[in-house]
């Protein structure tokens, strides 16, 4: 029997410039990471970069889309998952950020975060893609509280959509404290608040 080898595809330096910009960005900051910083982690010419995007602007708008398919994932695992109770599925989503923040001893944070504290009037679509990202995770933790009001794990005079730009906005302040200490004590701190003290049943 002849074997024949399948050969390997080679992934395109658009490719290796994404994925390793990614990570210099979230290690390092969008304005901190510059695109010789970016095109050296990537291990491609400098001239790749713009070869493939119109402007760093324009990269920045295209790793936050690759970050937010591992958020969307995320969210589906847990926050939309009707196979777990409503309040295990936002302790599963809080659990799962956790894990994410430590893998990195909380250095990294999040990435909407970083790009949220770095924005400004010359990344004004960025600022724009920002706000529309949370939106949509607000709205999920908004669907995840509904469900916990229905199953009486949540007071039923919950202002749903209130409570989720409550916990939103309190994740990314735990997220910014731990990444500022190098500590998941903060984080853990607003989980058990959250999950033990504001959405009590009445």
């Amino acid at each position: 029997m002849v074997i024949h080898s399948v050969p390997m595809l080679k992934v395109s330096n658009r490719e290796k410039i994404l994925n390793e910009g990614l990570r210099v960005v979230h290690e390092r900051g969008f304005a901190g990471a510059s695109v010789r910083d970016i095109v050296q982690a990537a291990g491609v010419p400098q001239g790749s970069f713009s070869n493939h995007f119109a402007s760093k602007e324009a990269f920045g708008l295209e790793i936050l889309e690759r970050y937010l398919a591992r958020v969307h994932a995320s969210i589906a695992a847990t926050l939309l998952n009707e196979s777990f109770a409503p309040i295990e599925r936002l302790r599963a989503y809080l659990n799962d950020v956790e894990e994410s923040l430590q893998r990195n001893d909380m250095r990294n944070g999040c990435l909407f975060g970083n790009f949220s504290a770095e924005s400004s009037d010359n990344t004004e679509s960025i600022r724009c893609r920002l706000k529309e990202i949370f939106t949509e995770v607000q709205t999920a933790l908004a669907t995840c509280l509904r469900a916990a009001v229905a199953a009486g794990q949540a007071p039923a005079d919950l202002d749903c959509e209130e409570m989720a730009g409550f916990v939103f906005s309190s994740l990314q302040g735990a997220i910014l404290v731990s990444k500022a200490e190098r500590s998941p004590l903060p984080f853990q701190r607003f989980k058990n608040v959250i999950l033990t003290r504001i959405l009590r049943p009445a």
